[in-house]
């Protein structure tokens, strides 16, 4: 008995034509698993970078909101290695120094002026009330401002002693907010001062300050109890060599009217790391900040900004 094979073999064509499409497969296959891990990493890097310059961008500008317009200044502190370096103030007729690395503000008491229950400091004088050793501000009381005071510094124990007052539209010129050292009178624009816990109603000039005769007292005042500031640092310093980046701070928690500094009385947060710009720009009450984040893990330098303008 025969049996018959009915498996047949390939023939060399049908072979062929096998390989030549297992190698376009292959060649084109590889080139779009390239592609595509390539996309992965780009998108990536693309959200990072957004991440991490927007959510600076929206910090800074944030507090911004709440500054006293006339306080900001901008620092060069010669890529942020040394302290004070020079200052500029931001003006119509001052705009910041392209180089410059800090941008520093006195910022008003939001948290103490909306208050739980009602604000804690009204922010109007009596006038008719008021004499040249109290100021009369009905519905504040210090006593509960500066029991917030002192928890927001609870590490430097600040409280409304520590505090100053702005009279809004008032602007002298002579060490007017305290960055040039400790403010020792009532002639400058801020005012440092005392309060009465009998009395939390009664704004009270600083002891060794003088008082407030002869000063220009306005209706309307803002209550600072702190300035900010944002430094640029380590720029191609450290952990930073040759990458053309440095890291974003955050300072709070301390009172140039006091002599204090952010260098070296603030506390301080990192806000980002790698960042490749930081730049500001003042036109009338408004300020500009731009930031901008890098990443080499292409082997390519890519940057992306991120920019507010805030009034």
């Amino acid at each position: 008995m025969k049996f018959k094979n009915n498996h047949k073999a390939f023939t060399m064509l049908e072979l062929l034509f096998v390989i030549v499409i297992m190698g376009i497969l292959a060649k084109f296959g590889v080139e779009f698993l390239a592609q595509a891990y390539n996309n992965f990493i780009f998108t990536k890097i693309n959200h990072t970078l957004q991440s991490r310059s927007e959510s600076a961008v929206e910090f800074i500008t944030k507090r911004l909101e709440y500054r006293i317009k006339r306080s900001v200044i901008s620092r060069n502190t010669n890529n942020g290695t040394s302290y004070p370096g020079s200052f500029n103030y931001l003006s119509d007729s001052t705009l910041s120094d392209n180089n410059a690395t800090v941008l520093e503000w006195i910022a008003a008491d939001n948290d103490g002026f909306r208050g739980n229950v009602a604000p804690l400091w009204s922010g109007v004088i009596d006038l008719n009330s008021s004499n040249a050793t109290r100021l009369i501000s009905p519905g504040t009381n210090l006593n509960a401002t500066s029991a917030q005071i002192h928890l927001l510094s609870y590490a430097n124990g600040a409280t409304a002693n520590n505090a100053a007052i702005y009279f809004i539209n008032s602007y002298l010129t002579t060490n007017p907010w305290g960055y040039g050292g400790v403010i020792t009178d009532q002639n400058q624009t801020l005012h440092p001062i005392n309060f009465s816990v009998a009395n939390p109603t009664q704004i009270l000039p600083k002891a060794g300050t003088g008082d407030f005769s002869g000063r220009e007292v306005f209706e309307y005042y803002k209550l600072a109890w702190t300035a900010y500031a944002v430094e640029l640092k380590d720029y191609n310093i450290g952990k930073n060599a040759g990458k053309n980046v440095g890291d974003l701070y955050f300072y709070y928690d301390y009172r140039p009217w006091e002599g204090e500094n952010y260098h070296t009385n603030g506390k301080k947060v990192l806000l980002a790391e790698k960042i490749n710009t930081f730049r500001f720009r003042s036109a009338g009450s408004l300020i500009k900040v731009q930031v901008c984040a890098k990443s080499d893990l292409t082997g390519e330098e890519y940057a992306l900004c991120k920019e507010k303008t805030v009034y």
